[in-house]
C-alpha cells in the first residue's frame, strides 16, 4: 500500500515538472530590451499582450491522477504472489522426488532364510548293548585304548608326585553305556581316542588337557552333553560346511573349559567327523591344533614330563596345583 502511495505522488509530481517544462519551451524568446527604454513587457515589445495564463488546469490535473492512483490502490486486491510462490515449490519438490526415485538403486534382495544346522536337531536312537544302531555302546579299538591308557598313566605319576592337588580332581572312571546315551541324545559319535579317556577319568576339576592362565578341566560326559546342548541354543544354523569357520556346528564334541572363560564359550572341541581338535585361544579365533584328541594327551605328557613348551606355554606348580606360564 505505502509503495502504491509513493508511486502516485512520484508520478503526479514528474507530471507537474512534465507540463510545466513543455510550456516553457512553447513560448517565444524575449528579445533584449534597448538601454533607455521604459521598463515593462508593454514598453519593449510593441504589438504583444502580455497576459498571464492560469496554472490551475496543471494541478488540477496532477489532483487528478493522484486520485485515480489513489483510489486503485483502496480497490481489493488480491495477492497471488505467495500462492504462486507456494505452487512452484511444489512443483520443485515432486520434480526432486522424481529425480530421487530415478537414480536410487534398487532394492537388495532380501536375504534367504538361515538353514538349521541338522546336527543340532538329532533324532535319538535306542541303546542297546550289541548292534549298529546309532547309540549302541560299542568296542574301542584295543590299540587305541592301550595308547590312552599310556598317556594318562604318564600324567597321573607327574601330578601325583608335583601337583598332588590336581591329582586329586581327577574323576573317577566312566562307563560305556553313559557314553552310548550321550551320543545318542547328541545324534554324534565319539571318536575311540576320546572315548578310552573319558573310561578313564570322567571328566577333572583342574586339570584339563589345555594350557592357560588358571588352567583347565576337562569335562565329564554329561556336562559334554549339557555343554552341547546350551552352544546348540545359542546358535543352531549352519553356516557352512567347515565346523571351524562357524560360530559353533553342532557335529562338534566340547570336551574342555578353559578355567574363567566359560562365559566366553572358551572350549576344546573335537570334530566327531575326523576327530581333529580345536580351540579358542582368544586371539586368533577357533581353529584345529591337533589332528587327534590322542595327540594332544601326548602333548600335555610331554610338557609335563620333560618340561617342554605347550602351545606357548610351561608348566608349572603352585602350592600342589598345576599352573601354565606363558612362555615370552
Amino acid at each position: 500500500m505505502l509503495k502504491l502511495v509513493r508511486l502516485a505522488l512520484t508520478a503526479a509530481i514528474l507530471a507537474a515538472v512534465a507540463v510545466r517544462l513543455r510550456r516553457r519551451a512553447r513560448m517565444p524568446a524575449r528579445p533584449a530590451a534597448p538601454r533607455g527604454a521604459a521598463q515593462g513587457p508593454a514598453a519593449w515589445w510593441p504589438g504583444r499582450p502580455v497576459r498571464s495564463r492560469p496554472v490551475w488546469p496543471v494541478w488540477a490535473a496532477v489532483a487528478g491522477v493522484v486520485a485515480v492512483v489513489l483510489v486503485a490502490a483502496l480497490l481489493p486486491y488480491e495477492d497471488t504472489s505467495g500462492a504462486r510462490l507456494q505452487a512452484q515449490r511444489e512443483r520443485d519438490s515432486a520434480l526432486v522426488a522424481a529425480a530421487r526415485r530415478t537414480a536410487a538403486p534398487p532394492s537388495p534382495a532380501p536375504e534367504p532364510a538361515p538353514t538349521p544346522d541338522p546336527y543340532c536337531s538329532p533324532a535319538t536312537g535306542p541303546v542297546t548293548v550289541r548292534g549298529t544302531v546309532r547309540g549302541t555302546v560299542r568296542p574301542i579299538d584295543p590299540e587305541v585304548r592301550r595308547a590312552v591308557n599310556r598317556q594318562w598313566r604318564r600324567i597321573e605319576r607327574w601330578l601325583k608326585a608335583n601337583a598332588p592337588r590336581t591329582y586329586r580332581g581327577l574323576g573317577r572312571p566312566g562307563r560305556a553305556r553313559t557314553i552310548a546315551i550321550a551320543e545318542a541324545q547328541m545324534g554324534v559319535h565319539f571318536p575311540d581316542d576320546l572315548r578310552a579317556s573319558l573310561l578313564r577319568h570322567d571328566g577333572a576339576a583342574g586339570f584339563g588337557f589345555g594350557a592357560w592362565f588358571d588352567g583347565a578341566s576337562n569335562l565329564s560326559i554329561r556336562e559334554i552333553r549339557d555343554t552341547w546342548r546350551h552352544e546348540c541354543r545359542l546358535d543352531s544354523t549352519d553356516r557352512g560346511d567347515d565346523p571351524w569357520g562357524e560360530v559353533w556346528s553342532g557335529r562338534l564334541i566340547p570336551v574342555l573349559v578353559f578355567a574363567g572363560m566359560e562365559e566366553y564359550s572358551a572350549y576344546a572341541l573335537v570334530d566327531s567327523a575326523d576327530g581333529s581338535v580345536g580351540w579358542d585361544d582368544t586371539i586368533s579365533g577357533m581353529g584345529p591344533r591337533r589332528p587327534s584328541f590322542y595327540a594332544l594327551m601326548r602333548a600335555v605328557a610331554d610338557a609335563l614330563e620333560e618340561g617342554k613348551v605347550f602351545d606357548g606355554w610351561r608348566p608349572a606348580v603352585e602350592r600342589g596345583v598345576l599352573r601354565w606360564e606363558i612362555v615370552e
